[in-house]
C-alpha cells in the first residue's frame, strides 16, 4: 500500500512538471517586477477551512504596492471542489498574478461584494480579458478586500487532484510572503478523510513546499514559484 501511495506522489510530480512548463514560458515574457535590496522572507503553513464559501477564505495577507509579494501553493484533493483565499490591497495600482501547476486549474479573482473581476476560464468574455491584462501586470485594482476563488475547469473529474501556486505583486518588493495551504486538519466540520494515496500526494506537495525558505531572496515570479515544484526532485 505504501509503495503505491509512493508511486502515485512520483506520477503526480512527473505530470506536474510537464504541465507547467506552458504556464513558465507565460509568466516568464511578462514578468517586471524586482526585487529591491535585501529581501526579508516571511512563510507559514495553515489548514484550510473545510468551508466551502468566502467566509472560510485563507488569508494570504496585505498587498503593497512596491512593498510585498504574496505567495500560496497548495492542492485541490481529491472531492475538495473549491479553495477561496484572501488579501487585501493597499493603494490603488496595477497587479500582476503569475501562476503554475496542473492543467484544469480555474481562478477567479473578486472584490468584495463577490463580483468576478477577472477568470482564467477563456470562456468567460471581458473577464478572460481582465485575467490576461492580470497575468501581464497591466490590470489596476482599487483599495479594498479582494478573494481568490480556485476551482477545476469545466469537464475536469473531482477525482483527481489539482496542484497549483500563485503569486501576487504590485511593482517591485522587499518583503515575501509564502503561505502553504493544507487540506482542512481532521476532525474539522465538512472535512472528508483522504486515502492513503491522497494523503502521500498532499503530504509530498507540502513538505516540498514548506522548504521555501532553503531558496535565496530576491528570485524572479516565475524562479519563485517553480522552486516550490522543483523542490520535488
Amino acid at each position: 500500500m505504501a509503495d503505491d501511495a509512493l508511486s502515485s506522489v512520483s506520477s503526480m510530480v512527473s505530470s506536474l512538471n510537464a504541465s507547467i512548463k506552458n504556464a513558465v514560458e507565460a509568466i516568464k515574457s511578462s514578468q517586471s517586477n524586482q526585487a529591491v535590496g535585501d529581501v526579508q522572507e516571511f512563510s507559514k503553513t495553515v489548514n484550510k477551512s473545510p468551508l466551502t464559501t468566502t467566509a472560510g477564505a485563507t488569508d494570504i495577507g496585505v498587498l503593497a504596492k512596491n512593498t510585498t509579494r504574496l505567495n500560496v501553493a497548495s492542492t485541490l484533493s481529491a472531492n475538495d471542489k473549491v479553495d477561496f483565499y484572501k488579501f487585501k490591497v493597499t493603494s490603488k495600482g496595477e497587479m500582476t498574478m503569475g501562476q503554475v501547476g496542473d492543467d484544469g486549474v480555474r481562478v477567479q479573482l473578486m472584490n468584495r461584494l463577490g463580483r468576478v473581476l477577472a477568470d482564467s476560464d477563456p470562456k468567460s468574455g471581458d473577464g478572460y480579458d481582465a485575467f490576461k491584462k492580470l497575468q501581464a501586470g497591466n490590470l489596476t485594482v482599487d483599495k479594498g478586500d479582494y478573494t481568490l476563488r480556485v476551482t477545476r475547469d469545466k469537464g475536469q473529474s473531482d477525482k483527481d487532484p489539482k496542484n497549483y501556486a500563485m503569486q501576487l505583486v504590485m511593482g517591485n518588493y522587499s518583503k515575501d510572503y509564502d503561505t502553504v495551504a493544507k487540506a482542512p486538519a481532521k476532525g474539522d466540520t465538512g472535512a472528508a478523510a483522504l486515502t492513503t494515496g491522497q494523503q502521500a500526494t498532499l503530504d509530498g506537495l507540502n513538505s516540498a513546499i514548506g522548504s521555501l525558505n532553503s531558496i535565496p531572496t530576491g528570485q524572479t515570479g516565475t524562479q519563485k514559484l517553480m522552486g516550490s515544484f522543483n523542490l520535488f526532485a
